[in-house]
């Protein structure tokens, strides 16, 4: 019989983690499930909140300490952890499962023949309120998904799922052990920026393997406080820049002082485009504002890799 590991990594949220595997347990799965939670060096009472829930009736709680701190080294861990089953689902421990999500990954991936399914991500701004200048195209950059109403084949980068809300298919990634999360695009702590699932979405992407979106694999996102202000997602894209540029862009043989020359004229029009908004009465100066950020860390991390 088949076997479903349903699985979150955790960092200093013990407050959180009553409400997340109380709604885990209340899954409905057409086959045996698991719960596997990877405490990653958590200081707060994480481990006693996990000791506690692990006698609570329903699905089965397991939990692993990883010692190597970022989500990189544990979601690889929750990976490791998970190879004698044959579904893993990833959520995270700032979300919610809405009903029906493991009905909806397993019936993707066992009668579908999904590699790869991913469903929306719906940002929660109860709590916290939802700031003017917040659109939709910026609650995307909170991990925020919405493919629409059908259930649809990925086989472009176009429509993305992220590790948020992600199902594998573990004979996958026993037989492929080089597909793991990326280490370079790891996320410490409560650090800001990463990218490693986008990078493993890619990677499933370019390899050919089928890639499922189900709209009824839902899940809540709660966002902290300090992630509503306009620095964060000025500081994301200047991480996400810094990484592209250390790691994705091409090698060019011409550069003036280690920076590609066509990285400084755009930099100059995404500020001039920036101020441009800034002005009474314009909008969409923090769009602008994250291109000119992610354009500096394109050239702070070509740079950096030049002197490597």
């Amino acid at each position: 019989m088949s076997k479903l590991t349903f699985a979150f990594c955790t960092y200093n949220r013990a407050d959180r983690l009553d409400r997340l595997v109380a709604a885990m347990r209340a899954q409905t799965c057409p086959v045996p499930f698991e719960i596997l939670a990877v405490n990653n060096n958590s200081s707060d009472a994480t481990a006693e909140t996990l000791a506690r829930l692990q006698q609570l009736p329903g699905a089965t709680l397991r939990w692993v300490n990883e010692t190597s701190q970022g989500i990189v080294p544990a979601r690889n861990r929750a990976i490791e952890e998970t190879l004698a089953s044959d579904i893993l689902v990833f959520i995270d421990d700032d979300e919610l499962p809405l009903p029906g999500l493991l009905q909806a990954a397993a019936h993707a991936i066992l009668e579908e023949g999904a590699d790869c399914v991913g469903g929306p991500i719906r940002v929660d701004f109860a709590t916290h309120g939802r700031p003017r200048w917040l659109d939709r195209e910026l609650a995307g950059f909170l991990g925020e998904i919405d493919h629409g109403p059908a259930a649809f084949w990925i086989d472009d980068e176009r429509t993305p799922v992220w590790s948020g809300n992600v199902a594998y298919r573990m004979e996958v990634l026993r037989t492929h052990p080089e597909l793991r999360f990326d280490p370079r695009y790891n996320r410490e702590g409560a650090g800001v920026g990463g990218g490693s699932d986008a990078v493993m979405f890619r990677t499933f992407v370019n390899a050919g393997y089928r890639i499922r979106y189900r709209p009824d694999m839902a899940i809540t996102h709660s966002v902290d406080p300090w992630k509503l202000k306009r620095r964060y997602f000025l500081n994301l894209h200047y991480r996400a820049g810094l990484r592209q540029g250390q790691f994705r862009l091409p090698h060019y043989p011409n550069t003036v002082l280690g920076i590609p020359p066509f990285l400084v004229p755009q930099l100059f029009r995404h500020c001039v485009k920036a101020a441009g908004r800034a002005l009474p009465g314009r909008s969409g100066w923090v769009r602008q504002a994250m291109n000119a950020s992610n354009t500096l860390g394109l050239i702070v991390g070509y740079r950096r890799r030049g002197s490597t």
